[in-house]
């Protein structure tokens, strides 16, 4: 997305900057942008004619530049922002650089390889061998168009223009996934052969050179996941990697972007399987092609590739990233919020000192509003940060999480709710609203769902936010409804996570997964927020919808619905589908689901909805940790959690004598969703032993043991009443018994 710049006329400079990266100069005359030196061919597209001014790269590959230099500040060096493009789009012109030239610093731009005149049309084709060789989109990889940003900044390092450590990365989307790259890399470079090595301006000057700051905006961090999840990624664990099976194809989003690279992009793609580290048309024609897709090799190539060369998430994290702004949107279905909460969480637990900011709000890519509102507040925000890290003013800005809430119509008149501002992501949503279904299974059938209400939820081409479908529940689906709200209603405000028992049949089958504000009439539902889920296997298991900021009015209820498919048509229709139906589709049973939504309210408030947050459960992922900000709600396991020993009260006297019998009563609960299984009571103290099997306990139900104990020494005893089980976690009550 391109945001609004507010030009202010500055007064004149130095025209002593005649050429930048080779490319001549020119200085602006009266008007607006008096004395600013513009350096290259302006907008990346002019029809009818082909207009470039490209620069060689470290590979002989033209790129298309440009570069600008503001009226202020004399000849240089300044501090550098790079600006970088969505997915087909190209070169920022000079207006678009206006926000930053007014505040003093040089700007540059370019058009990534393989779109527009970065070898993308026919005429840039024709004017340089290397293009049709070398030059095609290569999707952001760290080791082309990332290393082509990094060497034409250093080249103006070179030249005297620019500051080597005074550099700053923005973008959306694509530029979005460059700028997170830039910030994971910070003062290294990654070569063709994937080694790191130093960044450095070229030789003979190989001038050291580092990122001051990066706001990247509605970006990746794991491009694989990003456009085929499988569920792997939670909000509240300190490494959400790619993990398991292989996902489900957005299948809408992926088309749409590849069409519009080559169309509206003039994007340059290789023929399939010629180049395997940039075979985007192959790569789509395996997804294309469905289940099963795990094991296989086109799978673990295309896995590896992505994470290894085109995500910021993999890239060495053995040093702290540079200061980051990360802005994400939380009605942005192509990248949504998770895409930021995944690095940040994982930095903050390596580097709990790096700067490092989140920022959300119903923006970005579709079903995004993009009300003007929430661009200005995160324009203001980002300004902060380049201006302080790159020119000291201000005082540093805070490392803290701010949401604005989705509202609907999603027009300008209704204004975004919040901003909400918290500490770090965990605090954001301080309470929870959550719900246990006791009722029998529900089956969630192949062929279920209604194909109307699929189509007004797609996002691509051209899906909205507010859109509202039919309220009734679809045929063949599992739904599952909580209260409507009370007087004042709540806000949700994070992921929603579902825990629950699943059973289906092969491996090839997804569960779809949509939360919905139903009207007070029942009448229509609204999207809040939805998940694509690849079931590990049948049994227990946890996923997480995306995040959302979403306020539920009085009387409004949220509806829990897992579908076969997010789709409205089979699989062959390109942009029909939300996420693509799977082949040989089976139909999954749900049984003893709990629904946690959380939500801005505090523990006890709404009359007394809104809870303290549960243990979070653990996905069955090797060293899965909790992410920083949740050690006091803590976690089970997956296991713990389908049985857990919630609480252990002990009862009885407080003095005894010496030698003489005394009955204890230990109560033990049971809060989990099945049987505890080899419960035991083992107690210790000074003179005090015994070992009480219990046996097993029931899901939701309590058991009481009496024990009697024969303390062999006078004076006070620590006593320790231990409750282990083989299956639901440990607990322990301490109490103090004095022996007379």
């Amino acid at each position: 997305a391109t945001f609004a710049a507010f030009v202010i006329a500055p007064s004149a400079a130095n025209a002593d900057i005649t050429s930048a990266l080779g490319i001549t100069c020119t200085t602006q005359g009266a008007g607006p942008n008096l004395g600013q030196r513009w350096c290259g061919s302006g907008d990346y597209k002019q029809s009818p004619l082909d207009v470039r001014s490209t620069v060689q790269s470290f590979d002989g590959v033209p790129i298309d530049v440009n570069v600008a230099f503001p009226s202020t500040g004399g000849d240089g060096p300044y501090p550098l922002v790079m600006m970088f493009h969505g997915y087909g789009g190209g070169k920022a012109n000079f207006n678009d650089m206006q926000r930053w030239l007014d505040k003093g610093y040089a700007v540059f731009a370019q058009t990534n390889r393989g779109f527009h005149e970065s070898c993308g049309t026919p005429l840039a084709k024709a004017a340089d061998p290397d293009c049709v060789t070398k030059g095609f989109v290569r999707l952001d990889d760290t080791r082309y168009e990332v290393r082509d940003a990094q060497l034409f900044a250093g080249m103006l390092v070179n030249e005297g223009l620019a500051q080597p450590t005074k550099i700053a990365a923005t973008g959306g989307s694509y530029g979005g996934g460059m700028s997170m790259a830039l910030a994971a890399l910070k003062d290294r470079t990654m070569l063709p052969d994937g080694s790191l090595v130093p960044w450095t301006s070229p030789a003979p000057n190989n001038t050291p050179m580092s990122l001051a700051v990066a706001i990247p905006s509605i970006p990746w961090t794991d491009l694989a996941y990003s456009l085929a999840p499988n569920g792997s990624n939670y909000d509240y664990i300190r490494d959400a990697a790619y993990t398991g099976r292989f996902g489900v194809m957005k299948q809408s989003f992926v088309n749409g972007l590849y069409l519009a690279g080559i169309t509206s992009g003039e994007g340059y793609y290789t023929a399939p399987g010629v180049e395997p580290s940039a075979d985007l048309t192959g790569w789509k024609a395996f997804m294309d092609l469905g289940e099963p897709y795990d094991g296989s090799a086109g799978a673990t190539q295309l896995l590896d590739e992505i994470q290894t060369n085109h995500s910021s998430y993999y890239i060495d994290h053995s040093q702290a990233p540079a200061p980051l702004m990360i802005s994400s949107g939380f009605t942005d279905d192509l990248f949504p919020a998770n895409e930021a909460t995944r690095y940040y969480n994982r930095t903050r637990a390596q580097y709990p000192n790096t700067p490092l900011s989140l920022f959300f709000g119903d923006f970005g890519h579709q079903r995004a509003a993009n009300k003007t509102d929430v661009r200005a507040a995160l324009n203001a925000q980002e300004n902060a940060w380049v201006e302080h890290y790159l020119s000291g003013t201000g005082s540093q800005p805070a490392s803290n999480v701010t949401s604005y809430t989705q509202t609907c119509p999603d027009t300008e008149e209704t204004p975004s709710g919040g901003p909400q501002t918290a500490g770090d992501w965990a605090s954001s949503s301080p309470g929870e609203v959550r719900i246990k279904d006791n009722g029998g299974p529900q089956t969630v059938e192949p062929n279920g769902g209604t194909p109307a209400v699929a189509a007004a939820f797609n996002p691509a081409p051209s899906g909205k936010s507010c859109t509202a479908a039919a309220g009734a529940e679809e045929p063949g689906t599992a739904n599952y409804t909580l209260a409507p709200a009370p007087a004042g209603g709540y806000t949700m405000l994070g992921s929603p996570t579902v825990i629950a028992k699943i059973t289906q049949a092969g491996d090839n089958s997804q569960i779809a997964a949509r939360l919905v504000d139903v009207s007070a009439d029942g009448s229509a539902k609204t999207l809040v927020a939805r998940a694509l889920w690849r079931p590990a296997n049948s049994g227990f298991q946890v996923f997480q919808l995306n995040p959302n900021g979403w306020k539920v009015e009085e009387g409004h209820t949220l509806r829990l619905e897992l579908l076969p498919a997010d789709a409205s048509a089979a699989q062959a229709a390109p942009l029909s589908n939300y996420g693509r139906p799977s082949n040989g589709q089976q139909p999954a049973t749900i049984e003893k689901l709990e629904l946690r939504i959380p939500v801005i309210e505090s523990p006890g408030s709404v009359n007394g909805l809104v809870k303290a947050p549960a243990k979070k459960v653990l996905p069955n992922q090797p060293g899965v940790k909790l992410a920083n900000g949740y050690g006091a709600i803590g976690s089970v396991t997956l296991a713990q959690y389908k049985a857990q020993i919630s609480k252990v009260a002990v009862s009885g006297p407080k003095k005894v004598k010496k030698g003489k019998k005394a009955t204890y009563k230990i109560r033990v609960s049971n809060s989990g969703r099945e049987a505890a299984k080899n419960v035991r009571v083992k107690i210790a103290g000074r003179g005090i032993r015994s070992n009480k099997f219990v046996g097993s306990i029931a899901a939701g139900s309590t058991r009481t043991v009496k024990v009697k104990l024969r303390p062999k020494k006078k004076g006070k005893i620590k006593t320790t009443f231990k409750v282990t089980s083989g299956n639901a976690g440990n607990k322990t009550v301490k109490k103090t018994i004095r022996v007379k």
